[in-house]
């Protein structure tokens, strides 16, 4: 799988408000499960369409925080892989949690995207302006799931992020199949 599928730079390549900002779109790994974010609070709803898309930037702070003071996290590639195919299952079967256990999922995942995040900044640089630069591109990207998962409100809307949900588990398959060998 080419590099493109991960956002993980080489160590000492990180670093500012800059590269803090394109590191989320930078892989597609990170991109889909952003969005999927947004996806499924736009197909919950209120309140979890505001809910989860907050959620996830606050605890993905925390795990770059965690990543940034050198604290371990096992599995840190698997865990991202999972994010994306759990959240893909969910759109998928348009799954129906309360708000609380979507932020709770959702919030478990934001832990190792945060943490990847973190660990990738060579020590001297701005952790804060770094950080700022990821937490604002996933909100872009939470901002861009709701707006695509607006189409929720029609017929063939729900069958197209159903559809969506299906393409994210197959990514996050792939992605987990690569953090494994």
């Amino acid at each position: 799988m080419p590099q493109l599928a991960t956002a993980h730079v080489l160590g000492g390549e990180a670093d500012g408000f800059w590269s803090g900002l394109s590191h989320p779109v930078s892989g597609l790994d990170h991109v889909l499960a952003m969005i999927s974010v947004g996806l499924w609070g736009a197909q919950l709803g209120a309140p979890a369409v505001w809910l989860l898309p907050v959620t996830f930037p606050m605890v993905m702070a925390l795990g770059g925080m965690l990543g940034l003071l050198g604290v371990s996290l096992p599995a840190v590639e698997i865990g991202i892989a999972l994010s994306a195919v759990v959240l893909g299952l969910l759109i998928s079967r348009e799954a129906q949690p309360p708000s609380w256990v979507a932020a709770v999922i959702v919030g478990a995942f934001a832990i190792f995207h945060g943490h990847a995040h973190g660990t990738e900044l060579p020590p001297g640089q701005s952790g804060l302006l770094y950080s700022i630069g990821f937490v604002v591109s996933t909100g872009l990207l939470h901002a861009t799931g709701i707006t695509m998962g607006l189409v929720h409100r029609w017929s063939v809307g729900k069958l197209a992020l159903r559809g969506a949900g299906v393409l994210v588990t197959l990514g996050g398959l792939a992605f987990l199949w690569r953090a494994l060998a």
